[in-house]
C-alpha cells in the first residue's frame, strides 16, 4: 500500500529495477527497499517518498507499456535527483526520447482530456471579460479561424506566471492578479493573445528538444499592436 493508503498497480520487478539503477548511477552502500507502482496521474509524472526504510515510487501509468530501458532511464533520473548523482546520457536517453516523442505527448493530451477538469471559474472578471477580448483578438489577428478553448481567470493569484494554455483539457487560464483596477486592457489582451498563439502553434519536437516558442510563434507575437507597451508593463508588474 502506498503512503496515503491508496492502492496502485504494482510494477513487476520494480524493486530490483530501482536497486539496480541505484548502483549504476554511482550510489554507494546497500540499495534500500523500494515499493514501485503505476499510478493514474494526469501527466507523465514520477514521484518518490520515503517512509521509514522504504522508498515509495509512483510511475505515471502512461509508462505501463514502456520498454524496460525507458523505465530504467526514468528510475535513473529520479534517483540521481534524490541522491545527487549524475547519470550517463546513454542511461537516461531512452526515457527522455520517450517522454518527448510526438506519440507520448499525444497520449498525454488525450489522457488529460479525460482526467483534468476545466477550471470552474468564470471568464468574466471584475474588470476584464476574457471571452469578449478573445473574440476581438480572434477577429483581428486570426480571421476568426481559432476555435475558442475554455477560458477562465485563475481561482487564485499566481506569483510569476501571467497565463497558461493546457492542450489536454484545451483551456486557457489567466492570472487573476491582472483582473484589477490599474491593469490596462492591452496588457490582458497581450497575455491572452500569447496563449492563443500556443493554441495555433502547438509545442513540437526539434531533435532532442521541445519547442514551445518557435520562430514563427515569436514573429507572430510581435504583430500585437501594443507588444512593447504590454511587455514593459508586465515586466514592471512582475517585480
Amino acid at each position: 500500500m502506498s503512503p496515503r493508503g491508496k492502492v496502485g498497480s504494482r510494477v513487476s520487478g520494480g524493486e530490483a529495477l530501482f536497486q539496480r539503477m541505484f548502483t549504476r548511477i554511482g550510489c554507494e552502500g546497500r540499495p534500500p527497499h523500494f515499493h514501485v507502482e503505476f499510478y493514474a496521474y494526469s501527466s507523465l509524472v514520477i514521484t518518490l517518498r520515503r517512509r521509514g526504510d522504504v522508498y515509495y515510487v509512483r510511475f505515471s501509468d502512461l509508462l505501463r507499456r514502456a520498454p524496460q530501458e525507458v523505465l530504467e532511464g526514468a528510475a535513473a533520473l529520479l534517483l540521481a535527483r534524490v541522491f545527487r548523482r549524475r547519470p550517463t546520457r546513454a542511461l537516461v536517453r531512452p526515457y527522455l526520447e520517450y517522454a518527448r516523442s510526438d506519440r507520448t505527448r499525444s497520449r498525454i493530451n488525450h489522457l488529460r482530456r479525460r482526467r483534468v477538469r476545466p477550471a470552474q471559474v468564470s471568464p468574466q472578471g471584475a474588470h476584464h471579460d476574457l471571452v469578449a477580448i478573445f473574440e476581438q483578438l480572434n477577429e483581428k489577428y486570426f480571421s476568426r479561424q481559432l476555435e475558442r478553448p475554455h477560458i477562465a481567470w485563475s481561482s487564485r493569484t499566481w506569483r510569476r506566471q501571467f497565463g497558461c494554455y493546457d492542450p489536454g483539457p484545451n483551456q486557457i487560464v489567466l492570472n487573476r492578479r491582472m483582473d484589477r483596477r490599474g491593469v490596462p486592457q492591452f496588457a490582458v489582451e497581450y497575455v491572452l493573445f500569447h496563449e492563443m498563439l500556443h493554441v495555433k502553434h502547438p509545442t513540437r519536437r526539434s531533435g532532442c528538444s521541445l519547442i514551445s516558442h518557435s520562430p514563427e510563434f515569436r514573429a507572430e507575437e510581435k504583430r500585437y499592436e501594443h507588444f512593447r507597451a504590454a511587455r514593459k508593463f508586465l515586466d514592471q508588474l512582475a517585480r
